[in-house]
């Protein structure tokens, strides 16, 4: 691995800090006093020594890649299931919705989506459910995945749901709205 120099005078202590992190070595002027160099390779070692390049400014958490394949359930009672997350983010799976207002009997439908793959872990997604199976209508969700203090993953999630209407008059009422907490069952 490289490293980068700089060739400084002098410094505050944070940008210190923040380019030792980031792997840039210091290196002092000619008129820096000796106590004075010797007490920034300290710094500068204590700063390798506590932080890396992927923490810098996000503390000394571990970060846990949000991964949304596997069962959900949310607030409602409704569960999901997404299958495997391809590599460019890319996923399905069914959606099993405990409430309705379609006259026939629920079952399970089809969901598609694509989630935004972070470093961070704090991944956005979207997905589309086509109700194709007892109903006339389809919902979008759009999302974000977060990992608690705890460790446990949560989605929280925004939805519209378009529902046939058979003239343009009753349009106004074709669209709902809503959010959504989904927490991991599986």
């Amino acid at each position: 691995m490289s490293r980068r120099v700089l060739s400084v005078l002098a410094l505050p202590v944070g940008v210190s800090v923040a380019a030792a992190a980031a792997g840039v070595q210091l290196v002092c002027q000619e008129g820096e006093q000796h106590g004075e160099k010797k007490a920034s390779e300290r710094e500068e070692k204590a700063t390798k020594s506590r932080w890396s390049l992927s923490s810098l400014g996000k503390g000394t958490r571990d970060i846990k890649t949000c991964n949304l394949t596997g069962w959900w359930e949310n607030d409602l009672g409704s569960k999901m299931q997404v299958f495997k997350v391809g590599n460019d983010g890319s996923f399905s799976g069914e959606y099993h919705t405990a409430v309705s207002s379609a006259k026939k009997p629920i079952q399970p439908s089809p969901l598609n989506g694509s989630q935004h793959l972070d470093e961070d872990g704090q991944c956005t997604f979207g997905f589309t459910v086509n109700w194709k199976k007892f109903s006339d209508s389809t919902a979008v969700f759009v999302g974000q995945c977060f990992n608690g203090d705890d460790g446990k993953e949560v989605l929280h999630t925004s939805w519209l749901l378009r529902e046939k209407v058979d003239s343009e008059p009753d349009d106004w009422k074709a669209t709902r709205t809503g959010r959504n907490t989904f927490t991991r069952i599986g």
